[in-house]
């Protein structure tokens, strides 16, 4: 019998002009396929010109300058269907979509598609549910009383996963995969009888109570800083008045 970990499945990640959903822009994206632990990936590779500055402090992290964006990069609006377009064509084809710390990528990804598309990203979930695994939320839960951080970087290095090119969206999609097989081995006893769906749900309570947890050790260390427990994708802010 094949397990969901070892099967087929997909990943997805961005590089971004910064670190607020609701404002920042995707600058590239690569969505990768993998059918089997070991197998050659497919790799779809999106570089975007976002149409704002870029902020020196994001082009120290992922290496993209405003001039090679706004030379090589492609307009959002076309883009930004396309990924939507690969992401639900991964979820008709039944691979679970690996997604680190899904709220962020998924959630700036439904807003430039809102911003630039007036549509949304759950429009491209309506044949076929998404289901997501979150290397980050696995790990919290399996293995909630472990030390330290859990960036992909610590994740790569707790479970031995290579991870060469960080903070290239297709080097840290095919990591994040990587991640998740290896947690799927390790915590097989807890993870082999559940299917991707019953993840996908079972993450959306855990991630809630991962981020009341951390909203509590803010308080208790006097840091008024909010948090927000919707997973995989964070709803769509009110219009202002």
């Amino acid at each position: 019998m094949t397990f969901w970990y070892e099967g087929p499945l997909a990943a997805f990640d961005t590089e971004t002009t910064g670190v607020d959903v609701e404002t920042d822009r995707i600058v590239s994206a690569a969505v990768v396929v993998q059918d089997a632990p070991g197998g050659r990936p497919r790799v779809s590779r999106w570089l975007v010109n976002p149409g704002v500055p870029v902020p020196a402090e994001a082009t120290a992290v992922h290496g993209l300058t405003e001039e090679h964006l706004q030379r090589n990069g492609r307009w959002p609006s076309p883009v930004m269907e396309e990924i939507a377009r690969e992401l639900g064509e991964q979820a008709v084809r039944g691979r679970p979509l690996v997604v680190m710390n899904a709220p962020f990528d998924l959630t700036l990804l439904d807003r430039e598609l809102r911003r630039h598309r007036a549509s949304s990203l759950e429009r491209w979930f309506a044949s076929a549910p998404l289901r997501v695994l979150d290397p980050r939320v696995l790990d919290k839960h399996l293995d909630r009383y472990r030390k330290g951080r859990r960036t992909l970087t610590d994740l790569c290095a707790h479970y031995g996963v290579p991870l060469e090119g960080a903070h290239d969206a297709a080097a840290d999609a095919l990591a994040a995969m990587e991640v998740v097989r290896a947690l799927g081995r390790r915590f097989s006893a807890r993870l082999e009888r559940l299917s991707p769906a019953e993840l996908h749900t079972l993450q959306a309570t855990w991630h809630a109570a991962q981020a009341r947890g951390l909203q509590a050790w803010f308080a208790r260390n006097g840091t008024e800083e909010p948090v927000d427990t919707a997973w995989p994708l964070r709803p769509e802010l009110p219009a202002a008045a």
